[in-house]
């Protein structure tokens, strides 16, 4: 499965703190629940058939207007009685029961862009992995940059912020929601186990539902081609200093990139927004103004939320994440000590992950793998366990290369079952794909050839009787004994 350059949408460049909605939008969904005076007795049974999925995601240039809510009730509940007590101002802590389990919680944090009137699959610009120890009362914000370059599961090696899009485009089991978490889960190699999708209009509502925030900008920002929502420029101008923040304003601060470190300073933004909204709401004197405006809270998350966790999973959270001192949420970026900037053979800017680097922050804010990743002295054994066969195909016009090849490596053990031409003989870069699962196989070539790791694929149906394919590009040259 595949989508070409040229047939993709535009990539999207809105970006969305994601993290805070959870704490301000789960905690509260519930209100108007509460608000419609079902008794506490039966909440439960309501809580564990709602989610707030699949939803038609507004698009709107004008403030996020009001619309019916899409819960159905099986009758209409009664309104409150004068002598019966408001079931907001009897909502506490008290009523809702704690997180039920003890281990680590991964949950993925996605941004969606959606502008003008476009409709159909988008882009996730946006990354975060939040991971929660609910045992240590501890956090941890993971934010992952979006031209990172994968391997997405059933179609192959590309940018992350494709997979959600191929999700939804390809229609594949679970939608961009699941892809996405697929990529991320192969990877960091941990399990993800919610997902919460949002779009900026839930957002900019929140921001300004709490107030706004305030943050210290440690430097001026001047982006005179700032995106607006229709592909054209906004003007963006902010001082540094302190400064307090309403919803449309600190989007602008989370999305722009005219600083110095571009994408990576942009991350730095996010979690600083994140953290600010999530200081801004703990606050105690926050919490009435939050429940007297829950309709509006409801609403949009209605129309601008999709989540597989539960309105009781999303209560109880809340109430985790308020235990957590701030002091120990941490927080960490992908940059450039994880990752390379390369070019694919098509043109496009990506950034190449050093995985040793990956797995030893993974490590340090995740728990430890099961089962210890391969060490590098190690990968021939590793290798020949896999029992891979190998085909050589060239793709130059350099006559007898693979042939040449194949003597190269020979020497090394590999099981070479095939050569032959490729279907073309203009390839710029070698490429190797992988028909089955022979990790080691590949991590050996890529090593013996110098092949960059953004040219290993995974592939299905071969065309011959072969497991990996090593396909001869014009960077390759044999090795003079």
């Amino acid at each position: 499965m595949s989508s070409s350059p040229s047939s993709r949408r535009k990539p999207a460049r809105i970006r969305l703190p994601l993290w805070a909605l959870i704490v301000v939008a789960l905690a509260f969904a519930g209100v108007l629940v509460w608000a419609s005076v079902w008794l506490f007795q039966t909440t439960q049974t309501m809580a564990s058939a709602w989610e707030i999925t699949d939803p038609e995601f507004q698009q709107s240039n004008s403030p996020v207007a009001i619309q019916e809510p899409s819960i159905s009730f099986a009758e209409e509940p009664a309104l409150p009685s004068e002598e019966e007590p408001n079931p907001i101002s009897v909502l506490t802590s008290d009523v809702i029961k704690p997180w039920p389990g003890h281990e680590r919680i991964n949950i993925l944090l996605l941004g969606i862009d959606q502008r003008c009137e476009e409709t159909g699959p988008t882009h996730t610009d946006s990354m975060i992995v939040l991971t929660v120890d609910p045992v240590g009362k501890s956090a941890s914000l993971l934010s992952l940059p979006r031209d990172l370059w994968i391997d997405i599961p059933q179609v192959g090696v590309d940018r992350i912020n494709q997979a959600f899009y191929f999700g939804e485009l390809y229609e594949l089991p679970g939608g961009g929601p699941a892809m996405a978490i697929d990529g991320v889960e192969n990877l960091l190699g941990v399990p993800i186990h919610y997902f919460v999708t949002v779009n900026f209009d839930a957002f900019v509502e929140v921001v300004n539902l709490i107030g706004g925030i305030e943050i210290d900008v440690p430097e001026a920002i001047d982006d005179q081609t700032y995106p607006d929502r229709c592909y054209g420029y906004d003007p963006f101008l902010l001082d540094a200093g302190v400064q307090r923040l309403d919803g449309n304003t600190a989007l602008k601060y989370a999305r722009t990139r005219a600083t110095f470190g571009g994408d990576v300073d942009r991350a730095g933004r996010q979690q600083a927004v994140i953290l600010a909204v999530r200081d801004q709401i703990t606050q105690l004197d926050m919490v009435p103004q939050l429940i007297a405006q829950a309709p509006q809270l409801w609403q949009t998350l209605q129309d601008n939320v999709r989540t597989n966790m539960s309105l009781e999973e999303g209560m109880q959270f809340a109430l985790l994440i308020q235990e957590i001192p701030r002091d120990d949420i941490n927080s960490a970026i992908i940059d450039f000590n994880y990752v390379y900037n390369e070019t694919t053979p098509d043109g496009r800017q990506v950034l190449v992950p050093i995985r040793d680097n990956i797995r030893v922050l993974r490590n340090e804010l995740f728990a430890p793998p099961e089962v210890p990743a391969p060490q590098i002295e190690n990968l021939p054994a590793l290798m020949a366990e896999e029992n891979a066969r190998i085909a050589i195909y060239n793709g130059t016009a350099v006559f007898g290369l693979a042939a040449a090849t194949e003597e190269y490596l020979n020497q090394f053990d590999l099981t070479l079952v095939e050569i032959g031409n490729a279907d073309s003989s203009e390839y710029r870069s070698t490429q190797v794909i992988d028909y089955g699962s022979h990790p080691n196989t590949t991590r050996y070539i890529t090593q013996l050839m110098q092949v960059p790791p953004l040219n290993v694929s995974n592939g299905s149906n071969p065309e011959g009787d072969f497991d990996v394919l090593i396909i001869i590009g014009n960077d390759w040259r044999v090795p003079t004994p």
